[in-house]
Order: C-alpha cells, then sequence, then structure tokens
C-alpha cells in the first residue's frame, strides 16, 4: 500500500469516528475525559493528523459505549465503496 493510501485511509478513519462521536451525542471533551487524555488527541485523529492503534481504537470504541467491530464493519464498508 502506497503511502497516499494509507493517509487517505487514516483521514476515513478519522472523520468515521467523528461521526460515531456525533451520533452518540459526545463532544470530544468528553471522549477526551474519558480516555484521559486531552482533548487535542481527539482533534488530531479525528482529523487524520494522528494514526491510531488498534488498541487505541478500541478504547475509543469503549469510550464511546460501542463495539470495536462496528467501527471495524463501518470503516470496511466505506473503504470498499470508495472509488479506486
Amino acid at each position: 500500500m502506497r503511502k497516499k493510501e494509507i493517509f487517505q485511509q487514516n483521514e476515513i478513519l478519522g472523520e468515521l469516528l467523528r461521526t460515531i462521536r456525533k451520533e452518540n451525542g459526545l463532544t470530544q471533551a468528553e471522549i477526551a475525559n474519558r480516555l484521559g487524555k486531552p482533548q487535542s488527541y481527539i482533534s488530531k485523529y479525528e482529523t487524520g493528523e494522528k494514526r491510531l492503534d488498534l488498541s487505541e481504537i478500541r478504547s475509543i470504541a469503549q469510550a464511546i459505549g460501542i463495539q470495536l467491530s462496528e467501527i471495524v464493519n463501518r470503516f470496511e464498508i466505506i473503504i470498499t465503496q470508495k472509488p479506486q
């Protein structure tokens, strides 16, 4: 996978996490508080500036109150529907 594709997928993941957070009626500050992180941490991954590993995504899912599989499934749908 090329760097550009990785960067684009990272941005897509950030947008998805922002969407899911908002769907659940949560602010960046609330998620940050639940994770014990600064609000800037949330902002950076939502804008694609920070890459997340799987354990971080799992923690975010728990902070939101959803299953990790929901994030993964929605991400896969977005990626597979994206024009090449």
